[in-house]
């Protein structure tokens, strides 16, 4: 017996059928649709390689359910660049060296924005270090990391204040 999932995915609506409704949104995006950004890092939600955005909020996709999103908006590291146009925080990253080998670096990505979008970053590196703790860097770049989301708030922050 199978089911069917249907997601909106970095934007494109898609009904994906499962076989199997034990199929991980890690495996789902990995397996099936080709989206290998979001990384298996120890598959047990303690590392954070496998962050994405399901809602706007960051989740450990390795351990939430695909149909369990029935509907729901996923934001993957593919759909956030805008063609040639990187996101702030992609940006950010590189401007302050917040990657070394690059394997947790779309899930420190992903986890950054949905910090920034959840309000929850600030102007504080502490705070930003222990919003950010679930994600794992095991080349140390966390210095880099913390710096790219300081910059990527301040520059969000002064946006939203030039709109107001």
């Amino acid at each position: 017996m199978g089911f069917d999932v249907t997601l909106t995915i970095n934007g494109e609506r898609r009904v994906i059928p499962l076989e199997d409704a034990r199929v991980t949104l890690l495996d789902l995006l990995r397996e099936r649709l080709d989206l290998t950004g979001a990384k298996k890092g120890c598959d047990r939600g303690q590392c954070g390689a496998c962050t994405v955005l399901v809602e706007g909020r960051r989740i450990n996709s390795c351990l939430t359910l695909a149909i369990s999103l029935d509907g729901a908006n996923v934001t993957t590291i593919e759909g956030i660049a805008r063609g040639d146009l990187l996101h702030p925080v992609q940006a950010a990253f590189i401007e302050h060296d917040g990657f070394q080998c690059g394997f947790c670096t779309p899930g420190q990505i992903m986890s950054a924005i949905g910090l920034i979008q959840e309000g929850q970053a600030g102007d504080d590196p502490e705070r930003i270090r222990e919003g950010m703790s679930g994600n794992l860097c095991r080349c140390g770049a966390y210095l880099g990391i913390t710096d790219a989301i300081l910059e990527a708030q301040a520059n969000t922050s002064q946006k939203a204040g030039e709109a107001a």
